[in-house]
Formats: C-alpha cells, structure tokens, sequence
C-alpha cells in the first residue's frame, strides 16, 4: 500500500473519531435547545392563563337559579364575590353521592366561618329530592355552613346545566344503582364566576385538571389548597 493510501485511511480515521465524539453532543445540544423552547412556550401559556397558581378557563361557570333545602330561591348571583364549589348529587346515590358529600363536609369544616365562601350541590333526581327531604339530607350529613345550598329545579334545567353548562356528566340510567349516573367531580369558582384549577405536569407537559375528584382523597386536598388560594385573590 503507497504512502497516499495511508494517508487517505489516516484523514478518514480522524474524521470516524471526530463524529464519534462531537455528533452526540450535537444532537444533544439540538434536543436540548428543542426543550428549552417548548418549556419557554408552556411556561409563557401559564402565566398567561394563571393567576394565583391555578388555570383560569376562559368560559364562566353558567348561571342557575333554583330552590334551596329552606324553600328560598338560590342563584349564581347569591355567590358574586364569593369562591364556590359546585357538585351534582342525588340523595338516595347508594354508590358515590356518601363519599363525595363526607368529602365536601371535611371542606366546610375547614371555611364554614368564611363568609365568602359556599357550596353549591344540585339535585339531578328533583322529583323525589324536594326541599324537604334535601333539608333531612343535609342535616344528616352533617351539612352545617349556612353557605351550603343543596338545589332543587326541573329536571330537564338541571341536566343541561349539568352536561351542557358545566360539561359534567349526570343522567337518569335504570341499569344504574339508583337510577341515576353522574361523575364524582367537583368544579371550583372563583369571585369572579370563572372555573379554576391547578395544573399537573404529564410527560413534560402542564394541564389543567379542570375538575377535582371527589372521590379521591388527594384531589380533594388539592381542592382545600386551592380555595385558600383564590380567598387570597
């Protein structure tokens, strides 16, 4: 082999070495730079959207007006200025209404002496669960803060505020336990009648949860939290 063969194998060995050590750290700039944008741009989105630390959406909670477990008339408007937790329930719910409600009673227990706080929970079977028997409920629960208003309305106003106006699923089923289905979740409002939430980071990405579980012991903590946050607002 002549001397111009060795060389050409010396240049191409030196080449070989140098992509073995320099393209890795290229890529790895390249995906680095690719990340710090993408983050830029979340973090830029949440503070755009957040206050307080917790997602704003930009649709109001919808407006209702019904009749509470003391025959007096309740409406949207009774919690202006007020941060709020809404729920859908029915009182004979043999599966997840106890829990959700003894879940909403460990709420109250902590800001029942805050005037600007409430709790709303809406009937979705108002045909057995008249003011009386919603009084009888919430005084068996344990249903004590006076801002605590368990709804009673017609049927089909009820279920389009449910599915239509919150976007939280209730309906009558009769292969349901009860007759009746809907999600355990609860919607946070804040003083100015807009649904908040925290955000929770999910392969490197931050959502909004948008409801909290009523059912689940660590998003209701999450749900106490947050209502200090949005009394401080």
């Amino acid at each position: 082999m002549n001397k111009k063969n060795y060389s050409y194998i010396g240049i191409s060995f030196i080449i070989l070495l140098f992509g073995i050590y320099a393209l890795p750290k290229l890529v790895n700039s390249i995906s680095n730079n690719k990340v710090v944008k993408k983050s830029k741009r979340l973090d830029k989105i949440s503070s755009e959207k957040k206050k307080s630390g917790l997602y704003k959406f930009d649709k109001k909670a919808p407006t209702f007006s019904f009749t509470n477990q003391n025959n007096a008339t309740i409406s949207d408007k009774d919690f202006a200025n007020k941060v709020y937790v809404a729920e859908f329930f029915f009182t004979n719910c043999p599966t997840i209404c106890p829990i959700m409600n003894k879940n909403m009673v460990k709420i109250q227990d902590i800001y029942k002496d805050n005037p600007d706080f409430g709790i709303v929970s809406f009937s979705i079977d108002p045909e057995r669960d008249s003011p009386e028997v919603l009084k009888k409920y919430a005084e068996e629960k344990g249903a004590t803060m006076k801002n605590w208003h368990f709804l009673n309305g017609k049927i089909e106003t009820i279920y389009e505020l449910a599915n239509s106006g919150f976007k939280i699923s209730a309906g009558e089923n009769t292969e349901a336990e009860g007759g009746f289905e809907h999600s355990g979740l609860f919607a946070l409002i804040d003083k100015n009648g807009f649904i908040r939430s925290r955000t929770v980071t999910q392969n490197g990405f931050e959502n909004p949860i948008m409801y909290y579980d009523g059912l689940d012991i660590k998003q209701v903590n999450w749900l106490k939290e947050d209502i200090a946050l949005l009394l401080q607002e």
